[in-house]
């Protein structure tokens, strides 16, 4: 049997504050490098457009190129981020950069839905909570930040922050349901009952199932 994934409790990390409301999915990943056949390799191309010049130089300023916070895995952003359409890709770039979380104002609901499925908490809090974990992390970009999920507190430095997150988000991160597809090879049995029924998967094997 699979080994079962590990539940998310807490993450931690140091930040990258990323200013600008409705920075959406296109911003986020440019369509067109959505024409790999998989996800690998999609973080080099998070935010291309803002952080490149047109030959490909890393001239433009923006928190991902800045030094400071090389390393950071945990984005502070606005309101409405990752709004527009619906590209399982924009996650996707983010996870492959390093982000393990995202907190912001609000978010595009696909997107925060696409985050969870992935195991990326997306936390919402208000915007004057926002903007002093953005200023404490530009006047120390190293101070640590952990965002604890069973008890819905952000703490960095001395502060401390509740958020609210849905039960359904919560419940997924904190039992690991989040991964459908370790949950699939933690029942392995089931899974290939459920595929031998299925005319179109009849010969399904799951991944490891050796």
């Amino acid at each position: 049997m699979q080994e079962q994934h590990a539940a998310i409790q807490y993450v931690e990390g140091r930040g990258i504050p990323l200013r600008g409301n409705d920075i959406d999915t296109d911003q986020i990943i440019p369509a067109r490098f959505m024409k790999r056949v998989t996800f690998e390799g999609l973080g080099e191309f998070a935010f291309y457009d803002h952080r490149y010049d047109t030959d490909g130089s890393p001239t433009k300023q923006h928190p991902l190129n800045d030094s400071r916070f090389r390393g950071g895995s945990i984005l502070i952003v606005n309101s409405n981020f990752g709004c527009g359409s619906s590209r399982e890709h924009a996650p996707q770039a983010l996870a492959r950069f390093g982000i393990r979380a995202v907190i912001g104002e609000s978010f595009g609901e696909i997107f925060a839905g696409n985050c969870i499925a992935m195991g990326i908490p997306a936390i919402s809090l208000p915007h004057h909570d926002i903007e002093q974990i953005m200023q404490a992390v530009e006047a120390e970009p190293a101070t640590p930040i952990t965002v604890y999920i069973r008890d819905e507190v952000l703490s960095i430095g001395e502060h401390r922050y509740h958020f609210d997150l849905s039960p359904a988000y919560r419940n997924a991160l904190l039992s690991g349901a989040w991964d459908s597809t370790s949950a699939m090879l933690n029942n392995l049995e089931e899974t290939k009952k459920t595929a031998q029924r299925l005319p179109y998967t009849r010969n399904f094997e799951p991944a490891g199932a050796q």
